[in-house]
């Protein structure tokens, strides 16, 4: 066995054994690049981690201290970054309450079901906004069901009121969808409205590319909140990752190629060739010249001799 690569592997963390097992699959000659592959294929882990993974006692430090040792936030990072990594929401109230209530209804329960799917998720950061008008009794020319609902989410600090008031009788009501697109903007967040706010977009060219590429448009079937899987289009991100500040690529080269060892695409192909691992991925056209161009060297060679 290679002492060298060995020492280096070990030094790394990894067992003995395993390093053993893929240099005698690879060969002595390896390089170092190809059997950290095959090591992390194999699922081989650096003794660090698995130590790392497993629950540690937590011990107590004096306030003010320091300590080179990882604090129980480090370690527990994955969980808190769940919903750090995840987009802040903001609703456009008027808009999810009028499309549940079918534009005939101001109905607070639209509300709490998209409120309810994103907690669902994960996300912390909800805010809908709602005209402060909407707390008063409900006329007939603006009927609301089931205003409580607004009375608690208010409570929980999810809800906001957007300025209005009476002069001389009549009332003047701020611009709320002003407040949805700038907090939405401020907090680098999605909005969640069926209203593309084309007077907005007019107002500001950077609000027109906020609200292009972070509304999120939604319908309800049967008091089920569902926004589209696919929210920029077809050719677009995710849902998920639309939501997420750190959206996951899928990663093709590690689907296996429908074609097998068929395929002709070569080092161009974007799937996983098993086969291929110790091999020069060209493809077929790249491999017939570079066969040409060995027999016109050893040619050439044996003219010279």
């Amino acid at each position: 066995v290679n002492q060298s690569k060995l020492d280096f592997f070990c030094k790394l963390g990894y067992s003995k054994q395993d390093i053993c097992k893929v240099l005698e699959n690879l060969g002595q000659e390896a390089l170092e690049d190809d059997v950290l592959k095959e090591l992390i294929r194999m699922g081989s882990k650096p003794q660090a981690l698995e130590n790392q993974a497993q629950p540690s006692p937590l011990k107590l430090v004096a306030r003010g201290s320091c300590s080179n040792t990882p604090t129980l936030k480090w370690l527990g990072e994955d969980e808190s970054d769940s919903s750090d990594s995840l987009r802040p929401i903001v609703i456009d109230g008027s808009n999810v309450a009028m499309s549940h209530g079918n534009k005939e209804v101001f109905s607070c329960w639209g509300i709490q079901l998209a409120v309810d799917w994103f907690r669902e998720r994960g996300h912390t950061y909800i805010k809908v906004f709602v005209p402060l008008w909407r707390k008063e009794p409900p006329r007939q020319d603006s009927p609301i069901a089931d205003q409580h609902i607004l009375e608690e989410l208010e409570k929980q600090s999810i809800l906001v009121y957007t300025p209005s008031r009476k002069v001389k009788g009549k009332r003047v009501v701020c611009y709320d969808d002003r407040y949805i697109v700038k907090v939405a903007y401020e907090k680098d967040g999605v909005i969640v409205s069926n209203d593309y706010y084309r007077d907005l977009q007019n107002e500001n060219p950077e609000w027109k590319w906020f609200i292009e590429h972070r509304l999120l448009m939604y319908s309800f079937v049967s008091n089920r909140f569902m926004p589209p899987d696919d929210p920029l289009g077809r050719h677009g991100p995710t849902l998920q990752n639309f939501l997420s500040k750190k959206p996951v690529l899928p990663e093709k080269k590690w689907q296996r190629c429908p074609y097998g060892k068929k395929c002709t695409y070569g080092n161009k192909c974007k799937f996983y060739h098993p086969e291929r691992l110790h091999q020069a991925q060209l493809s077929v056209a790249d491999e017939l010249r570079a066969k040409i161009n060995v027999l016109l060297t050893v040619g050439k060679e044996e003219e010279r001799c």
